[in-house]
């Protein structure tokens, strides 16, 4: 009988086995991979995430990875607007990480075990077990073909946005909207890059970042509209796109493609009620939203935190647990749907070919404007509010402050 079973190992679920285990609960983590092992993601981590990882003490392994810090992103608006941000310190850490899925979910998954979890690879989750209403353990299947059951308190869903107990529990969806963009990417070699790179031209944003191995991840995305014509073709397209900035696909033709093209056009925007009798959801199982602004990691890692918490406060008798998993939703809505709410917007802009008027006196007015051009970065990092940046009064004071020449609409 364990206290909690968690099932998904990756940037939620083990996080969240590591912090539970550390609270003196046992644990049992299952996986139906192994690891390390890939996954489809955009792998970048923002300021927040790394000061989280600070914190639980696994910074340095990603460090020690020789994944390159990023400190700075150059951000280009078809070529007109173009400023660099510098990255805003949080509790000591001016540096965002775009480490591998491969290094980074094993980290995790060692931290956990480190911790006192039991790590189950390779198992299949087949079934939820019940007495009634509660769920009680699970069923599933080893990789040698074995049939076991498992029983805890609590069941925790970390399996992604097809997670197999929010359908088991038909977890309530609301808030949703269908994908708004598709993505796809690769890593090349011998292409250095300057920070991260961000190009917005002609319904395409197109990223450049440094990760492990001496390898750039190049990323395009464009709207959904566009995904089964962009998958045609997927090399043709993707060069097509890389061309719209001349200055960085030539420096990938002077490099080597290492791995086949990655991408996916299945990107729903929801969140889910995370909780019920005995079970309850934690990263994108709970909440997923488009990757264009890179949130997933950083999502995963902060309602990890606040389920462990409420874990903790249910299962010590301190207070009920469906009372502390109530507030976990309220306290993971409150940090999430800001963002969720930008993220859905900007990824929506991709949609216009152009600028709109308003977008350009905005963007112009940041311009040579270096205190908001970081902040403006620190909205998607976490150090920044999205309320504090975005307000009309705060868009419209960053206007009225520029230098008038800079803009034009």
């Amino acid at each position: 009988m364990y206290d909690v079973i968690v099932i998904g190992a990756r940037c939620a679920g083990s996080p969240t086995a590591m912090l539970l285990a550390r609270k003196g609960y046992r644990v049992l983590l299952v996986d139906k991979a192994t690891f390390p092992s890939n996954t489809m993601s955009n792998h970048y981590l923002q300021q927040s995430a790394v000061a989280q990882l600070k914190r639980w003490g696994l910074l340095d392994k990603v460090v020690n990875s020789g994944c390159p810090p990023i400190q700075k992103a150059t951000f280009d608006f078809f070529g007109s607007i173009v400023f660099t941000a510098r990255a805003l310190p949080l509790e000591g850490t001016a540096e965002g990480y775009c480490p591998r899925r491969t290094v980074l979910d094993k980290i995790l998954v060692d931290a956990a075990v480190e911790a006192g979890v039991e790590l189950q690879e390779r198992f299949v989750v087949q079934e939820l077990c019940r007495d009634g209403e509660q769920v009680t353990g699970i069923r599933g299947r080893l990789g040698d073909g074995r049939s076991v059951t498992e029983k805890a308190r609590i069941v925790i869903g970390a399996d992604g946005m097809n997670s197999f107990v929010a359908r088991s529990c038909n977890a309530l969806e609301y808030n949703t909207k269908p994908s708004i963009t598709s993505y796809h990417y690769s890593y090349w070699s011998g292409v250095p890059v300057d920070g991260g790179e961000l190009y917005f031209r002609d319904r395409r944003l197109i990223i450049a970042a440094s990760t492990n191995d001496n390898l750039t991840c190049i990323t395009v995305v464009l709207p959904i509209e566009e995904f089964r014509a962009f998958r045609s073709n997927v090399k043709e397209n993707f060069w097509a796109a890389l061309d719209l900035v001349p200055q960085l696909a030539k420096r990938l033709r002077a490099g080597k493609r290492e791995e086949p093209f990655y991408g996916t056009g299945n990107l729903p925007n929801f969140f889910r009620k995370p909780y019920g009798d005995g079970w309850a959801l934690v990263g994108d199982a709970g909440c997923h939203r488009d990757p264009t602004l890179a949130q997933g990691i950083k999502s995963a890692f902060l309602s990890s935190e606040l389920l462990v918490n409420a874990i903790d406060q249910g299962l010590s008798g301190y207070r009920p647990l469906n009372e502390a998993l109530a507030d976990y939703e309220r306290q993971r809505n409150e940090a999430l749907i800001p963002l969720y709410e930008l993220v859905c917007q900007r990824a929506s802009s991709l949609k216009a070919k152009t600028l709109s008027p308003e977008e350009i006196q905005f963007l112009a007015a940041l311009q040579g404007n270096q205190k908001e051009i970081d902040r403006f970065w620190g909205v998607e990092a976490g150090t920044v509010a999205v309320q504090d940046f975005f307000s009309p009064q705060a868009i419209q004071q960053i206007i009225e402050s520029s230098n008038p020449s800079l803009i034009t609409v």
